[in-house]
């Protein structure tokens, strides 16, 4: 029976969502603490399992051959499991007080808690049919979030949401198909499954079908050109853009990348190809595309969405660079992204459910009526341009020194791209603080704030994670060491 465990973080937030709808819940009250209390109870079966890892794979079904349904914890699997796993229970904290006074709470709640459990299957898959079931799993999911109130701009978002995660889905189909056909086996495998297969002939095409499968994953990472669904959300609730945008779709994106690059198609395949520099191409013109886009942004939701599209090209490219340093750098940003992102979401929708302001030129001031919210948004801000001893730093550190280490031209030029973009971010991140701290005065332009920080149930996950932020930095080694040996593939 132990080895059913490992669909415990998995099927029991899917039914407990599913569920919840039916219930004669009769108060607020009452739903918030048994939506809380599942993703707690979740969160602990899947730390539970992280520090417990069952030695053997788990298949669930067994359709033909290898197309099999499995699970299986490794190292990267840890990384990413651990992670929501942490983030999820004061994610869903935040969103309490954020929906209070939503009509459709019921409906909103279920599926964030559904949510979880898919992502945990992705980051539990034992294999790429797995992984890419739970991944288009994720999409349908999310949909309903995406569309909540059910306005005319919700209703376009999801649209497109929609459209680009199907389209990327079918570019990802066709790398399945060519690991299935191809390929030694479907289970991950690290350093890749086309070791004892030879190639031959079909070599270069299986590489150009890996590019085809990073742009088909890279969608929810947001890769350029593919990056127009991730602004277009933040119609969405705050918790859920925090959600998509710092962890679970756009991570799992990223996630699905790492994946396939060192467990299904291999390192020694790819180094050097056309395939790698094409893929880095891609990742490069992201990381400066999505810096200059969120200079420009004036909406703060949507600055913070471009800035989350660059971010997520510093993990795609530091884990394109196909070496050991260059993984420990992409999972490192991971941990850190996710961490400093969801923080400065969360500071910008309280502002909006507190103040009612979306754009920064409206927000002069605000630091004084929103000390606490504002003071968040500062430390989390400091740390995603990479001032030291924060969290992102380090990440940065690595992600550049594994490039110049890889002594690749297109790496190095990479490595610019991330200096450039590190000077964009402080130009978007502290436009905002100084327009919150030290307003200036307009003639015509006064405007009495009337707001206030908000309540414990949004200040306790800012505190805890502003506290992370700085921990992670400043105490770096022992989750660097435990990085060094997923990336050396001995977890």
């Amino acid at each position: 029976m132990e080895k059913y465990g490992i669909l415990l973080p998995i099927v029991f937030p899917v039914l407990m969502g599913a569920m919840l709808p039916l219930l004669p819940v009769k108060s607020r009250r009452a739903r918030n603490l048994y939506v809380e209390l599942v993703t707690i109870a979740t969160s602990a079966f899947a730390v539970w399992l992280i520090f417990h890892r069952p030695s053997e794979d788990f298949t669930v079904l067994n359709l033909a051959g290898e197309l099999a349904v499995m699970f299986h914890i490794d190292g990267l699997g840890m990384v990413f499991g651990g992670l929501i796993s942490f983030l999820w229970p004061l994610a869903t904290l935040y969103a309490f007080e954020y929906m209070e006074h939503d009509d459709m709470d019921n409906a909103f709640f279920a599926f964030y808690t559904m949510t979880f459990g898919v992502t945990v299957g992705i980051a539990f898959s034992g294999n790429l049919m797995t992984m890419y079931m739970f991944y288009e799993m994720l999409t349908f999911v999310t949909m309903p979030l995406v569309m909540h109130g059910m306005g005319r701009k919700a209703i376009l978002a999801g649209q497109k949401y929609m459209t680009y995660s199907i389209g990327g889905a079918a570019f990802a189909f066709i790398g399945f198909i060519f690991v299935y056909k191809l390929g030694s086996t479907m289970k991950f495998t690290f350093g890749g499954v086309f070791s004892d297969a030879p190639l031959g002939e079909m070599e270069p095409f299986v590489k150009a079908v890996y590019v085809l499968a990073v742009l088909g994953f890279g969608v929810k990472a947001a890769v350029f050109p593919f990056y127009g669904w991730l602004p277009a959300v933040s119609i969405a609730p705050t918790p859920v853009t925090a959600l998509l945008h710092a962890v679970a779709v756009v991570k799992a994106g990223a996630f699905a990348i790492i994946r396939i690059t060192y467990y299904s198609f291999g390192t020694e395949l790819l180094r050097g190809s056309f395939a790698q520099y094409t893929v880095l191409c891609f990742a490069v013109v992201t990381i400066l595309f999505g810096s200059a886009r969120a200079v420009k942004e004036p909406h703060l939701k949507r600055r913070l969405a471009y800035s989350t599209i660059s971010n997520l090209s510093y993990i795609v490219f530091a884990a394109l660079l196909m070496t050991p340093a260059g993984m420990v750098g992409s999972l490192m940003h991971m941990v850190a992204h996710a961490f400093i992102k969801i923080t400065l979401f969360y500071c910008a929708g309280a502002i909006l459910h507190r103040a009612g302001f979306e754009y920064v030129r409206d927000m002069r001031g605000i630091g004084r009526k929103m000390p606490y919210v504002c003071a968040c948004f500062l430390v989390a801000g400091v740390a995603l341009v990479g001032v030291p001893p924060m969290a992102a730093f380090v990440s940065k550190w690595h992600i550049g020194t594994a490039a110049v280490a890889s002594g690749q031209p297109l790496a190095i030029f990479g490595c610019f791209a991330v200096l450039i973009s590190a000077f964009c971010t402080a130009v978007y991140i502290f436009g905002f603080l100084m327009q919150a701290f030290f307003p200036y005065q307009a003639e015509g332009q006064t405007k009495v704030l009337q707001a206030s920080d908000p309540t414990w149930r949004m200040k306790l996950p800012l505190a805890v994670l502003v506290y992370m932020i700085v921990s992670i930095g400043i105490f770096a080694k022992p989750l660097l060491s435990f990085l060094e040996r997923v990336a050396l593939g001995r977890i």
